[in-house]
């Protein structure tokens, strides 16, 4: 969590020791709960400096998806994920969440910053 926007979710949310005692690897979900609302962390790549995949985003996207079902969870907020210092293609990654969530009534909303 060292550049992008996991330096403003850092800075936001706090949590840095309860995400890393989750010991999640690539391809999971680590989760927060603030306020009444869970914060996904998408682990897509073993270190900060690698590169994701698309193999490891759509696990993460099927793990938080799975996290959603199971708690309630109605309403995603995003970002263009993976598609800023990742540098993954945006067509392919929307495609992705497109597909991902299609068979569920949960509402994603992505915005750029």
């Amino acid at each position: 969590m060292g550049a992008g926007i996991a330096v403003l979710f850092k800075k936001k949310f706090g949590g840095v020791q309860e995400l890393l005692n989750q010991q999640k690897t690539s391809g999971e979900v680590a989760v927060l709960k603030r306020d009444g609302r869970y914060i996904y962390y998408l682990i897509t790549k073993k270190r900060a400096s690698h590169k994701p995949t698309y193999k490891n985003l759509q696990k993460s996207l099927e793990a938080m998806k799975s996290h959603c079902l199971k708690n309630g969870v109605t309403n995603l907020s995003m970002p263009r994920i993976g598609c800023g210092l990742d540098r993954l293609q945006w067509e392919n990654v929307s495609a992705m969440i497109e597909e991902v969530f299609e068979a569920t009534d949960i509402r994603i909303t992505v915005y750029t910053l």
